[in-house]
């Protein structure tokens, strides 16, 4: 079986996810549907489906570029989510919840790392030979 049968035949139902994600916008906004409607439940079913990291992936198979955008991308959410962390953290500290934020932080670690433990370990460990 040649490359291209291969890529669609692993990835056929992101293909039509992302077909029917695409026409269901541009449905949607023609017949005046609330562009916030349309956004999340674009954001709801991208989610669920992980239709967005397949689009990521497909975006960083792109030589030289396709890397450099995803991080552009991806990065500033990274970000905007720490930030949001460390304004509830001073919200929590004022109201005088330390202990249960440094029991929250401790835990944030510990899945960090577990994070960190699987990507190496899914690197180190091929599913398909």
């Amino acid at each position: 079986m040649n490359e291209k049968k291969k890529f669609y035949k692993r990835y056929r139902f992101h293909l039509i996810l992302w077909f029917v994600i695409a026409l269901g916008i541009i449905v949607s906004l023609q017949y005046g549907v609330d562009q916030k409607i349309v956004v999340l439940s674009t954001v709801i079913l991208g989610v669920f489906t992980q239709v967005f990291a397949g689009l990521g992936a497909a975006i960083a198979m792109v030589p030289i570029i396709g890397p450099f955008l995803v991080k552009l991308v991806t990065i500033p959410f990274f970000w905007l989510i720490n930030a949001l962390g460390h304004g509830v953290s001073i919200v929590a500290i004022k109201k005088g919840y330390s202990k249960e934020l440094v029991k929250s932080r401790v835990l944030t670690v510990a899945i960090l790392v577990g994070i960190i433990i699987g990507y190496i370990m899914g690197n180190l460990i091929p599913l398909y030979k």
